[in-house]
């Protein structure tokens, strides 16, 4: 079988920008030096057009109550590009099925197809509850489930008649569907429960940034499950001209993180039900010691002090992050979704520094 495309995404900054990390889909953790640029359209267009120039397949976009709306956001930045897709994230359980594959189907037809899903379950059940969901861990991943059933076969064109423990859809179907616009649906989590569903919905399974032997033993195990399942990974990147100058930038963005934002963060992951955020919080464990951060080799936990969901990054030398992104990719990983601070200038950067390394080492590998 051969090995499928490498592809290479980065990520719309909509709570805001700069030099410093923050919170993403909760105002925890977010501070003023994280986001000096407000997440207006006319930024957002700078960091659309600078990855779809820097060679990137698409955007994820994240949500939550932090975050403003993925999709009608997404459907304007449309407006302002040509090539580059959107990896729009959407709560399962929040709408219809039906509607959301509506929506879909419209944005695939709009856009010319340059759309793909990301399903998130949602792990912090205070804001689910804020969204008036109070369902525990598990039964939100069941409901996940029947969630992608319907939809992906309305976005098949099928007709839908569903009587599950959570949804009941009766004589649902597209009209005239935009069938040559398939939409892979990307899926994150790292439950047992989240895993069965990936084995069983998914095109795509999302992985956070974890040492690479700890991702070895996810990827066998679902592969396993599912032969046809791909992989993402999900990482920031602080990658310079040497490691020298990277290890100083990670050593900057450290010495400006505000105590009283890593406490009002790590108080909210620990409320969390989320088993991806607590293995993310095990590898820094609270700590903001330099020292204890590198938790494999380049790779920096830093990122998680403040940030909820991915908070690890890659840092060194453009070669030396070229060759660990590949290393991952040797694991199994298809696709990276890449980020760094601000996403602007970087995105130019991962593109044209770390972007043509690593494609030059998966061509050498025969990968």
């Amino acid at each position: 079988m051969p090995e499928n495309p490498l592809l290479l995404h980065w990520f719309l900054p909509t709570g805001g920008d700069g030099r410093d990390p923050g919170g993403v889909t909760a105002v925890q953790g977010r501070t003023g030096a994280a986001t000096r640029r407000p997440a207006d359209i006319g930024y957002l267009t700078q960091v659309a057009r600078a990855a779809e120039q820097a060679g990137f397949h698409s955007l994820l976009t994240p949500v939550g109550l932090g975050c403003v709306d993925p999709w009608i956001l997404t459907a304007a930045l449309t407006q302002h590009t040509d090539r580059i897709g959107f990896l729009v994230a959407f709560r399962s359980g929040f709408a219809s099925p039906t509607l959301l594959a509506q929506q879909a189907d419209a944005f695939r037809r709009f856009a010319g197809g340059r759309l793909r899903l990301n399903v998130v379950t949602g792990g912090d059940p205070l804001e689910q509850r804020a969204y008036g969901d109070h369902l525990a861990h598990d039964q939100r991943y069941a409901r996940t489930d029947e969630v992608m059933a319907v939809l992906r076969d309305l976005l098949a064109g099928k007709r839908v008649d569903h009587a599950g423990e959570h949804l009941r859809v009766e004589g649902a179907q597209l009209h005239e569907p935009a069938l040559q616009h398939p939409v892979p649906l990307y899926f994150g989590g790292a439950s047992p429960a989240a895993e069965a569903v990936a084995a069983r919905r998914a095109d795509v399974q999302l992985l956070w940034g974890e040492p690479p032997a700890a991702l070895a033993q996810r990827i066998d195990r679902l592969r396993a499950a599912a032969p046809a399942l791909r992989f993402g990974l999900r990482l920031h990147v602080i990658s310079r001209d040497t490691a020298a100058e990277a290890w100083a930038e990670a050593d900057r963005i450290l010495s400006g993180i505000d105590p009283e934002a890593v406490r009002a963060s790590q108080e909210r992951f620990a409320r969390m039900d989320s088993t991806g955020q607590a293995r993310m919080a095990a590898l820094h464990g609270g700590s903001a010691d330099a020292a204890t951060l590198e938790v494999a080799p380049n790779l920096w936990a830093g990122i998680g002090l403040v940030r909820e969901g991915a908070g690890t990054a890659l840092v060194g030398s453009h070669d030396e992050v070229a060759q660990r992104l590949s290393e991952y990719r040797s694991l199994g990983i298809d696709e990276f979704i890449l980020s760094g601070y601000p996403h602007l200038e970087e995105a130019y950067r991962v593109g044209e520094e770390v972007a043509p390394r690593l494609r030059a080492l998966v061509a050498g590998a025969g990968a």
